[in-house]
């Protein structure tokens, strides 16, 4: 199966460049070198993990278990990937 990779337009240019070897490369000025590293940072910062506590029924907390087990996978991990799925609105909440 090929990747089909869709190009924006200033994507297409530079890589006409790239392959015509017309691209010619030149440094970051000091303030958009700062901008970059700062939206950098931020960018990071938003992939790290805090430890939290929650409380669950003894009850789910054993189906949670049971149902990692059958995946293969740790319970945490499920619970952050059923958390992180509904931030997303990946998973919709019939309350």
């Amino acid at each position: 199966m090929k990747n089909k990779t869709i190009l924006d337009n200033e994507e297409l240019k530079l890589l006409e460049a790239i392959e015509s070897n017309d691209f010619i490369d030149s440094p970051l000025k000091e303030q958009e070198m700062i901008y970059y590293k700062n939206h950098a940072k931020y960018t990071k910062s938003l992939q790290e993990k805090r430890q939290t506590t929650i409380r669950f029924a003894i009850s789910d907390l054993a189906i949670i278990k049971s149902k990692s087990k059958e995946l293969g996978i740790g319970y945490q991990n499920l619970i952050q990937v059923l958390v992180h799925d509904y931030a997303l609105g990946k998973i919709k909440l019939n309350i």
